[in-house]
């Protein structure tokens, strides 16, 4: 997809607050443990290969992505580290290339293990496919469920020297709400499953950003840190951070046009906007397309620290703004990140429109270039 680099819409990601949240986090955690990086989708929408090379700046311990695309990305990009994780399902046609890029795999069933036994015989190295074994305590989403197939599961690569059963691991429906009953049942089922193995994987994780956070006392040997590197609460508004830390990201533009209205003449598409007499109306080079979602006309933009509603339907490649005088073409306007001690941030913007956090930083397109900082160096 083409970057909109001849416009002033961007996405500033600062890499020094990734690699200080990365250290803070680290500094609340149990020191055997292991601190993986999570960079899955684009790295949260900051670059997965930019946020990469801060995390082992800040001296994380692997990495985890969720596609193998995702995974041969970081290892094209010079990243050799001995840990990269896929978590979601691959396709078992690709077991060789798995193998040769020594990257490690959840699998979910034995019989996926089946059909990549032949397929291995064609690796060019002698790496053993590297497999993290799903297993679904609660989560309803992929992983083994019973004791029995957890058995089997180990019986099977014991028998096969080209695989490595490295770990095992599942994910928490509720770790980033209060439902502590869902958590604690589903901790006890993992338990379970893990001592019906007889030889204990290397690596039993069990930790995402908001297990790490708030129920730091489960045992797990790895943290899977993800949204929270990044500066930002995985529960958005319904627990409060135990610690502070930094947003990484601010998605700016700047005004690109200003006019005067007078009474009664309609802003966008359908007309459902209708301007009072003498209203300044500022046209903002971004929309949809950028990620910039229809249903976010709800919420102020920040001009100079003032909150500037949205007028009319965001359109695909613009939106316009209420200004409260007028003020010149190119200047900076903050859509999600600080302005004068104000913040629209992610989470508060998601509480608005009935989504989480996650999906607005996802949310911002291939179309807004990212402008990388580190304020550690400044």
């Amino acid at each position: 997809m083409v970057r909109g680099i001849h416009r002033p819409t961007v996405a500033k990601v600062d890499l020094g607050a990734i690699k200080i949240n990365i250290q803070q986090i680290r500094s609340h955690m149990k020191p055997d443990k292991q601190l993986l990086a999570v960079v899955k989708g684009d790295g949260y929408g900051h670059g997965a290969v930019s946020v990469a090379n801060a995390a082992k700046e800040a001296g994380v311990d692997g990495f985890c992505v969720a596609i193998l695309d995702e995974a041969f990305e970081l290892r094209e990009s010079g990243f050799t580290e001995d840990f990269l994780l896929v978590m979601g399902l691959t396709e078992v046609r690709d077991v060789a290339l798995m193998a040769d890029a020594n990257i490690s795999v959840a699998v979910s069933s034995i019989e996926w293990l089946e059909q990549a036994i032949p397929l291995l015989a064609l690796r060019k190295t002698d790496n053993p496919l590297r497999i993290h074994l799903a297993v679904d305590t609660g989560m309803g989403r992929i992983g083994i469920r019973t004791e029995s197939k957890v058995r089997a599961f180990e019986s099977f690569c014991q028998q096969h020297e080209s695989l490595h059963l490295e770990g095992i691991f599942t994910h928490f429906a509720t770790a980033d709400g209060e439902d502590e009953f869902q958590v604690e049942r589903q901790y006890e089922v993992f338990k379970k499953l893990v001592a019906s193995m007889k030889v204990r994987p290397k690596m039993v994780h069990l930790a995402n950003s908001a297990m790490t956070l708030w129920r730091e006392d489960y045992e797990t040997d790895a943290a899977r840190i993800g949204i929270a590197m990044y500066g930002y609460n995985p529960s958005d508004t319904t627990l409060p951070l135990p610690y502070p830390l930094i947003p990484a990201l601010t998605l700016e533009t700047e005004i690109a046009y200003v006019k005067q209205m007078q009474e009664g003449e309609t802003i966008s598409y359908g007309a459902r906007y209708r301007a009072y007499e003498g209203e300044w109306i500022a046209t903002l080079p971004i929309g949809y397309a950028d990620g910039w979602r229809r249903d976010l006309h709800t919420l102020p933009v920040l001009v100079e620290g003032n909150a500037c509603p949205v007028r009319g339907v965001i359109c695909m490649d613009q939106c316009m703004i209420s200004l409260p005088k007028a003020y010149p073409i190119g200047t900076k306007v903050v859509m999600l990140g600080e302005s004068h001690g104000q913040i629209n941030g992610p989470s508060e913007m998601a509480a608005a429109i009935g989504t989480i956090g996650y999906e607005i930083l996802c949310g911002i397109s291939q179309r807004v270039p990212r402008i990388y900082i580190d304020s550690t160096h400044e």
